[in-house]
């Protein structure tokens, strides 16, 4: 199981830096909850409706949007990883590099929740574990 979880992550990368939100959707469970680190501004983003309004957005102000994947950790039923923000904003082309510890919960091949940390110390101990 969990080699499957990490290759289900970088699925779900490589969908999102591909721009195909069909493949991304199909990694995602129509119930999953997205909890990013800007969620006080953003709102929530519960569904497969959420997901493709957070694709919406951020593809509508970062064009060149991408995400750098480092290491990506099993941890059974979760993956904790390493990734990288890049982008320039489509007004201002001001840059974003923005480096995140990413924990996304898996069920049955699905993600349930994903929820992006600023550091990977932050994530283990959202789910009860140290580094």
């Amino acid at each position: 199981m969990s080699q499957e979880n990490v290759d289900l992550a970088y699925r779900f990368y490589d969908a999102v830096n591909r721009r195909d939100l069909d493949a991304w959707l199909s990694v995602t469970d129509e119930h999953a909850e997205l909890v990013s680190i800007l969620d006080s501004v953003e709102g929530g983003h519960h569904g497969h409706e959420g997901f493709r309004r957070w694709w919406e957005n951020v593809f509508d102000n970062f064009p060149d949007y991408k995400i750098e994947v480092g290491e990506v950790r099993d941890l059974e039923s979760s993956t904790v990883a390493a990734i990288r923000l890049r982008g320039h904003g489509s007004i201002s082309d001001a840059p974003i590099d923005q480096p995140l510890s990413q924990m996304i919960q898996w069920r049955h091949n699905k993600a349930v929740r994903v929820e992006s940390f600023r550091t990977e110390a932050e994530a283990l101990e959202a789910m009860g574990l140290s580094k």
